[in-house]
């Protein structure tokens, strides 16, 4: 059966951005907001790009997912939620372009106004903006809304609200936040905070609710049926205030989106040949290549649709938490990444069909360039020369081995690198100064089938150097309960980066993480670098300037070899019933974050 591959009209980031010039002052209450330059999309925009205004409604689509959940609150720390509904059950005062870097459109807001440097933002709501109980939204449920998140709502909210010198209402349906230091980027992320019912939380605790309290917002979508571990159904809300706002046509065209959840990734495949999910996310070529061939797809009812995107490939792979005493040397570090025989493992799992991740920010401009630093990058990172580990300054590449299964040349680097940090191989064991076996613990999730494959591999690497790991799967729960207080060695992580890194990156690589639970600092690192490069992408005022502060912070990153990188996806397939249908026109993002299902639509041939 032949892919169906949607090319996207070329649009390049500069285009996109129009120019990275210096943060421009609004001076009067405007549709939407560019991190830089002036958004693309004109007041009175149709739609959104990549949405089909004139898309049906009706149908549903039912997906899968791997592990379980006993909350439906995504926005504490407590429990294990699908992540899903984050973005699909809640909406914030402006909505995310996904075809512009860093762009903003009126949603909740009816207008956004920002001060001469960025100081303070306003925002007008929307008269007719209602809850899905037929309430209208008001300043007071905004501002308890911002209040409650970045005080007892999950850390990833605190940072923003730490920023916020002042909130208060300046009119009857306008409100104002003036910030406590210059961050240009703070306008947006304020913009982005989800809106919740203060009526519907009095006299409860919002920060220990799980499955007995479905929090109440203004999204088209409503839960309308759960069963905990085992799946959620969100309905469409027939009375959806927002249908008619531009910013809104053409998506939430389904009827329901469900998610079936499954103990491991075997069960769900078979789940969506059996016709009981009808879309499906492939994450692995060989098995895209090799196991879609049943017969709905023979008869034409599924369709294989591969999707092209110009996003950072991010990093996915096995974190190395260097609190603990087995990663805190980077020499160690280095010898994991050598002793990891990507080439056999990629050829072993995807039969080679997927390139490798390079750095955090490759397969984009903002990634690191081979060689040597040079120009704005090195003028950044010189002053941290001290500091900065191999690579940074002088060039930095991933170990390569020959593809064999012993990968001798880079086993025998990596024992020299264990040498040097202090450690040395006796009767068979790689021993420590102390005389103990060197040893760790890999902890992993229940139902990970790919992860566990690879570190069975990895295994038998690190057995060819006297070390012998101890391999720990678990369930969502504990697992989730366990990485968010740091309680590995070693774990697989993925960090989806965007074309537009921010505030963002001080929760996943900020000093702060190294003690406070709940950041995406899974590593422990704490860099002044990497502090000081996140500083200048948040002040830059050029395009220029950003890009390479970006650069030079993935090379800090990179260099820091905290991660051993897997195989990236530089592309999307999804395997999906012929009724499900999505506008040929992609973001530059492509298949991101609310793309599926907010735009998809059912369309009966």
């Amino acid at each position: 059966m032949r892919s169906v591959f949607f090319l996207k009209r070329h649009v390049s980031i500069a285009a996109t951005t129009l120019a990275f010039s210096a943060h421009a002052a609004l001076a009067d209450p405007q549709h939407g907001i560019a991190m830089y330059g002036d958004p693309v999309l004109p007041p009175d925009f149709v739609s959104l790009p990549y949405a089909n205004p004139d898309a049906p409604t009706g149908g549903r689509i039912v997906t899968g997912e791997v592990g379980s959940f006993d909350s439906l609150n995504p926005h504490i720390a407590k429990g294990s939620v699908p992540w899903q509904l984050r973005f699909l059950a809640y909406e914030s005062l402006m909505g995310r372009n996904w075809d512009e870097p860093f762009t903003l459109y009126a949603l909740l807001a009816e207008s956004i106004e920002v001060g001469e440097n960025r100081e303070w933002v306003e925002f007008v709501l929307r008269e007719e903006a209602r809850f899905s109980d037929g309430s209208p939204v008001t300043v007071e449920d905004v501002m308890w809304s911002y209040e409650t998140l970045g005080t007892a709502g999950h850390p990833r909210y605190h940072g923003a609200w730490n920023k916020i010198a002042s909130m208060e209402q300046t009119g009857p349906l306008s409100i104002r936040f003036t910030f406590n230091e210059d961050d240009p980027e703070m306008a947006l992320l304020i913009g982005m905070r989800p809106i919740l019912k203060k009526a519907q939380w009095d006299g409860k605790e919002f920060d220990a609710s799980g499955i007995d309290e479905i929090p109440i917002s203004t999204a088209p979508y409503v839960i309308d049926d759960f069963e905990a571990g085992r799946f959620v159904s969100l309905k469409r809300n027939p009375d959806y205030w927002g249908k008619d706002v531009n910013f809104m046509r053409g998506q939430a065209n389904l009827d329901e989106i469900r998610m079936e959840f499954y103990g491991d990734g075997t069960a769900m495949f078979e789940a969506f040949k059996a016709g009981a999910l009808n879309s499906s996310r492939e994450f692995s070529a060989e098995k895209w290549d090799t196991q879609y061939d049943f017969p709905a797809i023979d008869r034409g009812d599924v369709v294989k649709s591969v999707l092209p995107h110009e996003r950072p490939s991010g990093m996915t792979g096995f974190v190395m938490n260097t609190r603990t005493p087995a990663f805190e040397d980077w020499r160690v570090r280095d010898a994991m990444l050598h002793a990891f025989n990507f080439e056999y493992i990629n050829e072993t799992m995807t039969g080679s069909k997927q390139p490798r991740i390079t750095s955090y920010f490759s397969n984009s401009v903002l990634g690191m360039q081979d060689g040597p630093s040079d120009g704005r990058v090195r003028d950044l990172l010189e002053p941290f020369a001290d500091e900065l580990l191999p690579g940074a300054l002088d060039g930095y590449s991933l170990p390569e081995s020959d593809g064999s299964e012993r990968n001798r040349a880079n086993i025998r680097q990596a024992i020299s690198m264990m040498e040097v940090a202090g450690y040395t191989i006796a009767d068979g064991q790689m021993v420590g100064p102390d005389g103990a076996p060197f040893t760790f613990e890999i902890v992993l999730q229940q139902g990970s089938t790919e992860e566990q494959s690879i570190i069975d591999l990895f295994v038998q690497g690190l057995e060819r150097m006297g070390i012998k790991p101890t391999v720990t799967t678990i369930d969502n729960a504990q697992y989730r309960e366990r990485v968010n207080a740091y309680d590995f060695d070693m774990t697989y992580n993925r960090w989806g980066l965007s074309l537009s890194p921010g505030n963002e990156q001080k929760l996943y690589w900020g000093c702060d993480g190294v003690e406070a639970e709940g950041t995406r600092n899974y590593m422990g690192m704490c860099s002044q670098a990497a502090e000081a490069m996140i500083d200048e992408i948040l002040n830059s005022e050029s395009r220029d300037d950003f890009i390479a502060a970006t650069r030079a912070l993935d090379r800090v990153l990179t260099t820091g070899r905290y991660v051993i990188p897997i195989y990236q996806w530089n592309i999307s397939r999804i395997a999906h019933v012929k009724e499900l249908k999505y506008p040929e026109e992609l973001p530059i993002y492509g298949d991101w974050i609310g793309w599926q299902p907010n735009v998809w639509w059912w369309e009966e041939e």
